[in-house]
């Protein structure tokens, strides 16, 4: 089993800011600057390989205090002029923000700068109503730019020259260059698809691309999405794939230090989401693609409900004295059978000393116990 660690830049402290600046409110300095929060994140970052982990991966998102990676490419790119051994993941590209040829492109360079270290390239059609809107795309075309998107990659990867003529990109004869340092068909292997809702999950089979499970969910219900997941997967003519899957870690030398930063930050990283996706809000419900969203939005438009959706996260997540946490990775690994974790070691606010603290606990009295896990095999067969 491989374990990576996967960073999100959270400016958790800017939410009240932001937002009273969003409605119209005066301008004022944030009591935490996103100059700050990024230089921790990255010296967060350098200790990746040091500490034994096997990947390092970020996300994607705009123009909110709820991640600050803004080109998780770019991201990686640092990383890989940083470090010799470990791999790399993205958590994932927003296909319909971006010109499919410029991530194609993307992919190749960092191929190159990895020197043949493999890459987790996971691909979304995106949620957040403001990243949409400034972005000047529609959020109701979100499903075929994706699905288009996905194709000209493909194509730009594989075939030296290549046109495309689609609903969205008209694209002349042309070719990448460099090509790919990587065999293509590696790289075509590499791509894995998250899905927030059943909705998307044909999308994902369909198309290919194997399962990246950034948990909105329980667990349980994402099991059952597996399954229904691989018996799409094996009528589109795929064999069956293991999943990639994040977990939030808290991990502290007692139970009642455990409890405690683990009931602070989970619940705070749950109160970002909630705020960036504006869930809750009616806005889902007249967006094509996205009525699973909306039922979502409307069931949890309450206080109670919010409370209920960071409950929902504390029980999703891996946090606990280290045997703790080992336990709850087994019992994830048991039921969904992955073969690679990501870890999110700091969010919703957590000081960097404390992350860190965390982070070198777990790399200490978990991560070797954990890389020894067993890759499951009870989500390999179509069920």
């Amino acid at each position: 089993m491989k374990f990576g660690v996967s960073l999100f830049l959270q400016n958790h402290a800017d939410w009240d800011r932001y937002e009273s600046i969003e409605r119209g409110g005066p301008v004022v300095a944030p009591t935490v600057s996103d100059s700050q929060v990024f230089a921790e994140d990255l010296r967060l970052g350098r200790l990746v390989e040091p500490l034994g982990f096997d990947s390092i991966w970020s996300v994607e998102h705009h123009f909110t205090p709820y991640t600050m990676v803004t080109d998780v490419m770019q991201m990686l790119a640092y990383f890989a002029g940083c470090t010799e051994r470990i791999e790399m993941g993205t958590m994932v590209v927003v296909l319909p923000w971006h010109d499919p040829l410029r991530v194609a492109e993307q992919i190749v360079n960092l191929d190159h700068m990895l020197g043949g270290r493999a890459i987790t390239i996971g691909f979304g059609r995106g949620l957040g109503r403001r990243e949409f809107g400034a972005m000047r795309v529609p959020m109701d075309e979100s499903r075929e730019r994706f699905t288009e998107a996905l194709a000209i990659i493909r194509l730009a990867l594989t075939e030296e020259w290549f046109e495309f003529d689609g609903t969205f990109t008209s694209i002349p004869r042309t070719t990448l260059r460099p090509r790919p340092l990587s065999d293509p068909d590696r790289l075509l292997a590499s791509m894995y698809g998250v899905w927030g809702s059943p909705q998307s999950i044909p999308t994902i089979a369909e198309t290919g691309l194997k399962p990246l499970f950034i948990p909105q969910s329980s667990w349980s219900d994402y099991a059952e999405h597996m399954a229904q997941f691989n018996t799409l997967r094996a009528a589109a003519g795929h064999a069956p794939a293991n999943p990639r899957i994040a977990v939030w870690v808290y991990c502290a030398p007692t139970d009642e230090a455990a409890r405690t930063g683990a009931r602070q930050w989970i619940p705070n990283y749950a109160d970002t989401a909630y705020r960036h996706y504006e869930i809750g809000g009616t806005h889902f419900g007249a967006t094509k693609g996205y009525e699973q969203y909306a039922a979502n939005s409307a069931a949890a438009s309450t206080p109670e409900a919010r409370k209920a959706m960071g409950e929902m996260y504390m029980d999703n997540q891996v946090w606990g004295t280290p045997e703790m946490c080992l336990e709850k990775l087994a019992a994830i690994n048991d039921l969904m059978g992955p073969d690679h974790f990501v870890g999110v070691m700091r969010y919703g606010g957590m000081p960097i000393d404390e992350a860190e603290a965390s982070m070198r606990l777990f790399a200490n009295e978990v991560l070797p116990a954990a890389q020894a896990l067993p890759i499951g095999q009870a989500l390999n067969a179509v069920v």
